[in-house]
């Protein structure tokens, strides 16, 4: 059978700056994923999208091209109103642990597929996989049954779910196109899309340790997949916040955990807690459950009620030790002072070279490595205060995570002004329908 285009033709297009018809974004996106058009044929699709861009027309059909390339998740037997939440990633951003099960608490149901850690940035997965017994692989059953009956679930995506963003996402990590906004969006929102969720609020980090750096970027990256949310008829929101600080105390796999659960039992750091509530107050809102104050689930105890319901469902054991670090190496200040800054991408690199990342996805990780930060900005130090501490399984990780961080907290005479960490919000202005795609089918795929 021979193929209605030519992928070359396709390239042309994009590379001349001219925009793909929805005959050839559907082909192109289907013909990848079955084979048909080859590696360096969609790397150099990808690049002139880099290049050209795409209008937002075409981020839609794009996006509904991947959502087609696979099967979506059916949660219509959840009797609660359905939600999630979606992070670009940072340092220490263990939001997720405490969210979720704070959600759920509230009278919403998470359905949270997530993903591991890659470079810098950490993995929900790798972080729960710490808790003795959690399985991450649930079945649809499972999945639909606890989602039904806890409220909460956060499990990897199953292989049927947009199989054209994980081919594609695959190359884009080798041939320097990673950066493309049109393709960053689409590779986020066809899977939550996929996923079922009623609604999603969107965690868009901006900073040193997140992806995006500026501010400008961040808004149109947030703005891109808000809008391609309203496309595909799912209630959705963005906060943009700051990740030029580690969040919290703890960055790694068990030690987040540890930190996740301070925060469910009342306590934990300050910017965990305003993150989560914030959150959970746009989660609630999309739900239709706008009139129920997260902050009172988070204080009485019904959070980490909703946590250990969940950690159990999954297999886990709430009560467990987890993983501590045998090797322990403490970074005192020369000086008296403030922290002005604490690099969040220094101390991510740091907590990788320490195990707690990996630099491939078949890379092994540690569960009790990581950085302890005793000291964030605005704190006032003396000298030989305890600024942060490495911990490591292997004493040979602990020089190159020394060599990472050298600098990474800048000591100044005077306390840095308060840094927001809530930058900007970006909500829908319109509900638009995204142009129809055929499916493969509409059962539920592996979550």
């Amino acid at each position: 059978m021979s193929e209605p285009f030519a992928a070359v033709d396709v390239i042309r297009t994009k590379r001349d700056g001219g925009t793909l018809s929805d005959g050839q974004i559907d082909w192109v996106v289907d013909a990848y994923t079955r084979g048909a058009v080859a590696d360096e044929q969609m790397s150099a699709l990808a690049m002139a999208i880099l290049l050209r861009g795409m209008t937002g027309a075409e981020i839609a059909r794009w996006t509904a091209a991947m959502i087609a390339s696979g099967e979506r998740l059916d949660l219509s037997a959840v009797p609660r109103p359905t939600v999630d939440k979606h992070s670009t990633g940072g340092v220490g951003d263990k939001i997720t642990l405490p969210l979720t099960p704070l959600v759920a608490a509230c009278g919403g149901a998470v359905p949270q597929l997530s993903g591991r850690g890659l470079g810098h940035t950490g993995g929900t997965l790798d972080k729960l996989e710490t808790i003795p017994g959690f399985r991450v692989a649930l079945s649809n059953d499972e999945f639909i049954a606890q989602l039904r009956d806890v409220g909460a679930a956060i499990c990897a995506a199953g292989e049927g779910l947009a199989p054209a963003d994980r081919k594609l996402y695959a190359l884009r990590d080798v041939t320097g196109t990673v950066e493309a906004i049109p393709l960053i969006a689409s590779s986020i929102m066809s899977k939550k899309i996929a996923e079922g969720t009623g609604a999603l609020v969107l965690d868009v980090k901006v900073g040193s340790g997140a992806f995006m750096k500026s501010l400008d970027d961040a808004r149109v990256l947030a703005r891109t997949m808000v809008e391609l949310g309203g496309a595909h008829g799912v209630t959705t929101v963005a906060l943009l916040t700051e990740m030029s600080t580690p969040l919290g105390r703890a960055v790694g796999n068990a030690v987040e955990v540890e930190e996740s659960v301070e925060v469910l039992a009342g306590g934990g750091p300050a910017d965990i807690v305003e993150l989560t509530l914030a959150l959970a107050r746009e989660m609630l809102a999309c739900a239709g459950l706008s009139d129920v104050d997260p902050s009172v689930a988070l204080s009485d105890g019904r959070a980490m009620d909703s946590w250990r319901a969940m950690v159990r469902a999954q297999g886990g054991d709430p009560d467990a030790a987890l993983a501590q670090a045998p090797e322990r190496e403490e970074v005192r200040a020369d000086g008296d002072g403030y922290v002005a800054a604490v690099d969040a991408y220094a101390i991510g690199v740091a907590a990788w070279r320490l195990g707690a990342g990996r630099a491939r996805k078949e890379d092994p990780v540690s569960a009790a490595a990581g950085v302890i930060l005793h000291r964030r900005p605005g704190d006032e130090v003396r000298a030989g205060d305890v600024l942060y501490e490495l911990r490591a399984d292997d004493p040979a990780r602990i020089a190159g995570a020394l060599d990472a961080v050298q600098g990474a907290v800048t000591i100044a005479a005077h306390a840095p002004a308060p840094t927001p960490l809530i930058l900007d919000r970006v909500a829908q202005t319109r509900r638009a329908k995204a142009k129809p795609r055929a499916r493969k089918s509409t059962r539920a795929t592996k979550a």
